[in-house]
């Protein structure tokens, strides 16, 4: 009896803090669809900030996929204050002007 009691408050704590956290997302102004597409962008920015130190060296398929994820990534970022990401400003910005260079040389040669 004792251990379910346990459970039932244990469960009880569990659905409290994450009825918290949502709030918290709430007052900041975000929806949580936008905070989890932060969440899964953030993962994908670090991936991309190593592709930007070598992206003279991707081929033109993996340019179009680094574009793609770019864009997906600033979308997710737009969508959340920017005090969430401060940390990650330097790698968002490697990203961003490596984005601009491919655009630009994918620009010029057509």
């Amino acid at each position: 009896m004792e251990l379910l009691i346990i459970m039932y408050i244990l469960l009880f704590i569990v659905f409290l803090l994450i009825a918290l956290a949502v709030a918290q997302i709430k007052l900041a102004g975000m929806r949580v669809k936008d905070f989890w597409s932060f969440i899964e962008a953030n993962q994908i920015l670090d991936k991309l900030y190593i592709f930007a130190k070598k992206y003279e060296k991707l081929d033109v398929r993996e340019q179009l996929i680094f574009l793609k994820e770019a864009e997906r990534v600033f979308d997710a970022f737009d969508k959340v204050p920017s005090v969430l990401w401060e940390e990650d400003y330097q790698k968002y910005i490697k990203v961003l002007n490596t984005y601009k260079d491919i655009k630009m040389v994918r620009w010029a040669s057509n």
